[in-house]
C-alpha cells in the first residue's frame, strides 16, 4: 500500500483524521511518536519558522525543500500545503508534479487569492475548477493518479457576511469535487453550527482546520467526530507552542541571570526522549 492509500484508507475508516501540521523534520517527527496517522504541512508554519513576514513570501522551491525533508524524516503518510498551486491553470502541473516528487500523499490546493492586500479574497470558481481538473491531470501522468487532493475553499470568510460565506464554501466544494478533489477544506469554520451545515451541505469528506484563536474552545474532537468530520488539521499548534517555550526559556535566563527555572520539571525535553524521536 503507497500513501496516498493509506491516506484514502484513513478517510475512509469513518472515524475523523487528526492531522497536526509540521513546519521542519524533528516537528513531523514528534507528530509521529505521539501517535498521529497523518502528517499536514503548514505553509503558515514553515514561513514563520524562516522569519518571512507573510505566507504570501513563501516561494514554492524553499516550500518543495522543506516538505522533502519532512517526508523523508516520517513513515506516515504527509500532505503538502500547496497554498494556491502557484499559479494558474498552466502552471498547476508543474507545482503538483514537483510535490509527488518530493513523496507527498496529498495535497492542499486553495482558492484564496494569495497576496491581496484588502483581507482575503477568493478566484473565481470556475478558475479554481479548472485548476482542480489540472492537478488531477498532472497526478496521473505523474504515475501518481491516487494523489488526495484536497480542495480549500476561503469563501467562508471573503464574504460579505458569514451566512453568505457559508452558503458560497458549500456550492464551492461541491464543484471542486466534481473537478476532482478528493476531499474539502473549509476554513475559518468557527462554531459547531457551521460545521454541521457544511457536512451537510457538502457531498463529501468535509476537512477543517482547529487554529489559535478562532474556533479551539468551541467544539471537542469527539464533537466533530459525532458530526461527521473528516479530517482535522492543526495548521499552527506546532510552531506557536516551540516559540512560545523557547521564548519562555530564554526570557527566563535574561530576566532571573541564572538558569535553575530550566531544571523545572517539563521544562526542558530530556535527552533520551530526544534520542527516541530522532532515532528510526
Amino acid at each position: 500500500m503507497n500513501q496516498s492509500q493509506r491516506i484514502r484508507e484513513l478517510l475512509e475508516s469513518g472515524d475523523l483524521l487528526l492531522m497536526p501540521d509540521a513546519y521542519d523534520p524533528i516537528s513531523a517527527r514528534i507528530i509521529q511518536r505521539c501517535g498521529f496517522e497523518a502528517v499536514q504541512c503548514s505553509g503558515c508554519s514553515i514561513a514563520v519558522a524562516n522569519c518571512l513576514e507573510r505566507e504570501a513570501q513563501l516561494r514554492v522551491e524553499l516550500n518543495l525543500q522543506v516538505t522533502r525533508s519532512i517526508v523523508a524524516a516520517v513513515d506516515v503518510p504527509v500532505m503538502a500545503d500547496g497554498e494556491d498551486g502557484y499559479g494558474g491553470p498552466e502552471e498547476i502541473g508543474g507545482t503538483v508534479a514537483a510535490f509527488i516528487d518530493a513523496g507527498v500523499a496529498g495535497i492542499n490546493i486553495e482558492d484564496q487569492a494569495i497576496g491581496n492586500a484588502d483581507g482575503v479574497a477568493i478566484i473565481e470558481q470556475a478558475v479554481m475548477v479548472e485548476k482542480l481538473h489540472a492537478a488531477r491531470e498532472a497526478a496521473r501522468s505523474a504515475g501518481s493518479p491516487g494523489l488526495v487532493i484536497n480542495g480549500r475553499t476561503d469563501a467562508l470568510l471573503a464574504g460579505s457576511d458569514r451566512p453568505t460565506g457559508l452558503d458560497e464554501a458549500i456550492t464551492r466544494g461541491n464543484a471542486y469535487l466534481q473537478a476532482g478533489a478528493d476531499m474539502v477544506f473549509v476554513t475559518y469554520i468557527a462554531t459547531l453550527e457551521e460545521v454541521r451545515e457544511a457536512v451537510r451541505g457538502i457531498d463529501g469528506p468535509v476537512s477543517i482546520a482547529a487554529g489559535q484563536p478562532y474556533n479551539m474552545q468551541e467544539f471537542s474532537v469527539d464533537d466533530l467526530r459525532r458530526e461527521g468530520v473528516a479530517r482535522v488539521s492543526l495548521p499552527t499548534l506546532a510552531i506557536l507552542s516551540s516559540v512560545q517555550a523557547l521564548k519562555t526559556a530564554l526570557e527566563g535566563v535574561r530576566e532571573t541571570q541564572n538558569f535553575g527555572h530550566l531544571m523545572a520539571p517539563d521544562r526542558l525535553c530530556g535527552w533520551g526522549d530526544i534520542a527516541n524521536i530522532v532515532e528510526r
